[in-house]
């Protein structure tokens, strides 16, 4: 009876708008293309395969992925690199069948892509999430989700008509009972999947609570943070580094109130360590360092040297004190709070490099790393305000 009920449940959800829903009726075409890495061309190199799925996703679409994967897997993988890539360009399709593909790609550490030039929209986008995890910072362009230009976007699930005339009795009551319960079998499934995923507990409201024809397209920066979405070909944004340094200490430290602003202060380059270092012997008892690198941060003999400034900064770090790397401009950030100057954090970013800055935030007990970390594949999001449209909708 359960396997019954599955397959009734799976024939009957569908999340494709209804007006596309003709589009999305053919089974999903799944190519697979042989490549060499990018900024590689040894002649040890592994070559690897990248997956294409294109059309409408319908049942036993998963199954044919699975297959592919296997053999893909019985071939061997780069240790250092994903299993593979697979391209999505599909309108959408089968609720269940989204689920399938997007679990497969989880379990076998796929990186789904969206290009410039295509559309994943409902059921591919749930599949998309599969593929969205990584493992550390990347310079593969294929192991980012979402080209800038790629365009994927949910919304809520709809029953199939077509199904229901061949599952419901003409009982008027009978029939909209079976479409409750098919309902709420979906919603289940909803819910199962995005917490495996990771997810928000507010996605499945989101979806839950908009029309069928309205969808939820990732474009901000607070979208792409909170799916764990990497864009490729996203560009530093065009303000100044002082309100760069402010967002990376907001989305650092969680402050939500954007109306509060924080001001930044430069440290001149050739201060920046000692004005640290100053910073940490307010508090000393914090300071996991003991012994002689203790006694040389309580010394002022050292504190008047640069170069055994730089060298005690360095060593500092290196057992494990809470200090930033000095990889450019250095900056303190801090607000007013009823007419009180509060310190929250120092940062450090390169001008040239987006990807590379270090922060940490000012406590009670002296310094500390940041509780919320950037995502290692794509760090320069936490550059922008959240609020911020980088991948506007069409």
């Amino acid at each position: 009876m359960a396997t019954r009920a599955a397959r009734t449940l799976a024939a009957l959800l569908a999340l494709a708008v209804p007006c596309l829903s003709s589009m999305a009726s053919d089974a999903a075409t799944i190519t697979a293309t042989l490549a060499t890495p990018p900024g590689t061309g040894t002649a040890r190199t592994v070559p690897v395969t990248t997956l294409r799925l294109t059309g409408g996703i319908e049942t036993g679409d998963a199954d044919r992925l699975r297959a592919i994967l296997e053999r893909i897997a019985a071939q061997g993988a780069r240790p250092e690199a994903p299993f593979t890539t697979i391209e999505l360009s599909s309108l959408g399709g089968s609720l269940t069948e989204g689920f399938k593909i997007g679990t497969l790609l989880r379990k076998h550490n796929v990186i789904a892509v969206v290009r410039k030039s295509d559309i994943c929209l409902s059921a591919c986008a749930l599949a998309f999430l599969g593929g969205n995890l990584h493992h550390g910072a990347s310079p593969d362009a294929h192991e980012c989700n979402i080209e800038i230009g790629g365009k994927v976007a949910f919304h809520n699930f709809w029953l199939n008509r077509n199904g229901l005339r061949e599952v419901t009795a003409t009982d008027p009551v009978a029939s909209r009972l079976e479409g409750f319960n098919d309902a709420r079998g979906g919603a289940s499934l909803l819910i199962k999947y995005a917490g495996e995923m990771g997810l928000q507990p507010n996605f499945v409201a989101s979806i839950m609570g908009r029309p069928v024809e309205d969808f939820q397209y990732i474009e901000t920066i607070e979208q792409f943070l909170s799916f764990h979405v990497c864009p490729l070909g996203l560009k530093r944004p065009s303000i100044d580094l002082a309100q760069q340094v402010a967002n990376i200490c907001r989305h650092s430290t969680g402050w939500p109130d954007a109306a509060i602003p924080l001001q930044a202060l430069a440290i001149p380059a050739a201060q920046a360590r000692q004005y640290l270092l100053e910073r940490v012997q307010k508090n000393m008892q914090s300071v996991k360092a003991k012994g002689r690198l203790a006694d040389q941060l309580a010394s002022g003999a050292v504190m008047r040297v640069k170069d055994e400034i730089d060298r005690l900064y360095e060593d500092l770090r290196a057992a494990g004190v809470a200090l930033p790397e000095i990889v450019g401009p250095t900056f303190e950030l801090g607000r007013n709070r009823a007419g009180i100057y509060e310190t929250l954090c120092y940062v450090s970013l390169s001008p040239t490099e987006p990807d590379n800055y270090d922060i940490v935030v000012q406590g009670p007990k002296g310094l500390s790393q940041p509780p919320n970390l950037p995502p290692e594949n794509c760090r320069r999001l936490f550059l922008f305000d959240t609020k911020e449209i980088v991948n506007p909708r069409p």
